[in-house]
């Protein structure tokens, strides 16, 4: 178990890092007072079904971490085969955590799934099925809710 003020000192430094420095598709922010909960917002990846999105999403943060992973959760309704409709996101992004990634790694994780979905390990079949045997209908209904929900 991290001592929690190892833990607050790491989550302090990779949130001032990644406000000095954000990702130019991307932000992420405290919420409230507390260092274990952020909100992060990904602008959709040029060339996917979800360009032009701007996607918000919730990060809890264990007592524990590093050595345990965060939470991570759409707050943004996202059409993609490895996100539920309630914002819950595939295992498969946080089975490769070590205590050496940062929060902003996962963010990178989370967008590049969003222009490579996973239809072999999805949490919704029936858009994985559609992912795999008609993309262009995939598209289609990822850029509508895109337009409708990601503003």
């Amino acid at each position: 178990m991290a001592n929690p003020s190892t833990s607050n000192k790491r989550l302090q430094k990779e949130i001032t890092d990644l406000q000095k420095t954000p990702p130019g598709w991307g932000s992420a922010s405290i919420v409230g007072d507390s260092l274990y909960k952020w909100k992060a917002s990904v602008a959709g990846p040029e060339g996917s079904p979800y360009e032009k999105g701007t996607f918000d999403i919730e990060i809890d943060i264990p007592a524990d971490y590093p050595f345990k992973p965060p939470t991570i959760k759409f707050a943004t309704k996202i059409y993609h085969p490895n996100i539920k409709s309630d914002g819950t996101i595939c295992a498969q992004v946080l089975s490769q955590w070590s205590p050496q990634l940062k929060i902003v790694d996962v963010i990178i994780m989370i967008r590049s799934l969003m222009t490579e979905p996973n239809p072999d390990d999805p949490l919704e079949a029936e858009i994985a099925q559609q992912f795999r045997t008609d993309r262009n209908a995939f598209n289609k209904t990822a850029k509508e809710w895109t337009k409708k929900h990601a503003k």
